[in-house]
């Protein structure tokens, strides 16, 4: 079912993507401002308490109706499970945005650029030189697609084989549905959207939920950073990936990007100019500098390590099949 679930999703994206401004995200914005307005204190516990009620009531839902309707139909099970990951997997809202930038530079709109990047990324980029525009469209595209699709993915085949090995009997069959697609993505949601406060009193408040994210992030970022290197240059990628990641600042994100900037054969991070001034940041990857002919590369990465996620899940489903 979690193959069906999946590949449905996939499909239906690709006929109508999800707007990642619309209703249901706009609706859990504003409940978790008003989470964050009453459990905010100041400290760090007040920040994991906030944490579980912005996110766990609706990992609850996801899998509580998903049980229920598992009783009456397989079917209705399969349509649920695949309207919670159509909504919370995102590969058109990672290409979207992606592609509006690429065809800027395409056809030398420097301006417009810079202007749908920073949209896209919520970056600084009145500044940016084409070869920063370049880099940051890539960077923030590895990890877009990382964490819009294969984390969703793998917290979404993660959960269910955890709760079925770990629970017992009913309840690890009631958790054992797509409550980990909603897990990740709205913890994802949630540590970014906490994270742009700025005051003294939100700082340990935020920091709760950027570690837990970072915590269930652990695992799938390593799987992406692995399939990157499957389906690109693999040598360099893992060259990238072990001497490099741990320099980043997040080193989640040091892990993807270096991984991804090995297999497409670039250099990102390094200078960068922003504010008036000239930022210096790890360089990360092998090879050349940043072009168009990369972002093109980059679509191909991306959409051929979504291949491996579904061929692999193919072969685990079809295994347990036959066993």
């Amino acid at each position: 079912m979690s193959l069906l679930s999946l590949i449905f999703a996939l499909l239906l994206e690709q006929v109508r993507a999800v707007d990642p401004k619309g209703l249901p995200f706009r609706l859990h914005r504003r409940y978790a401002a008003a989470i964050a307005r009453n459990f905010n204190a100041g400290r760090r516990r007040h920040g994991v308490l906030g944490w579980a009620a912005a996110v766990l009531p609706w990992v609850l839902l996801a899998n509580g109706v998903h049980y229920l309707l598992g009783g009456a139909s397989m079917l209705l099970a399969l349509a649920w499970s695949t309207a919670v990951l159509y909504l919370t997997m995102g590969l058109r809202q990672f290409s979207g945005g992606f592609t509006a930038v690429q065809r800027a530079l395409r056809e030398g709109r420097q301006d417009e650029a810079r202007r749908l990047l920073a949209d896209w990324s919520g970056e600084d980029t009145a500044a940016f030189s084409d070869e920063d525009i370049l880099k940051v469209t890539l960077e923030h595209g590895l990890v877009s697609a990382h964490r819009n699709v294969f984390g969703v993915i793998a917290w979404y085949a993660f959960l269910p084989v955890v709760s079925a090995a770990l629970l017992p009997g009913a309840v690890g069959v009631w958790l054992a549905g797509p409550g980990g697609a909603v897990l990740y993505r709205l913890s994802g949601m949630v540590a970014r959207q906490w994270g742009e406060q700025t005051g003294e009193e939100d700082r340990a408040f935020a920091a709760a939920a950027r570690d837990l994210f970072s915590w269930l992030d652990w695992v799938p970022a390593r799987l992406t950073a692995l399939s990157f290197a499957v389906v690109g240059d693999f040598e360099d990628a893992l060259y990238a990936w072990r001497a490099q990641a741990a320099s980043w600042i997040d080193r989640g994100v040091g892990v993807i990007l270096a991984s991804g900037a090995g297999a497409l054969g670039v250099r990102l991070g390094d200078s960068l100019h922003t504010d008036g001034r000239l930022v210096y940041r790890p360089e990360l990857g092998l090879g050349d500098v940043a072009d168009q002919e990369h972002l093109n590369s980059a679509v191909g990465l991306i959409w051929r390590s979504v291949v491996l996620w579904v061929l692999v899940m193919t072969l685990v489903t079809v295994a347990n099949w036959v066993r």
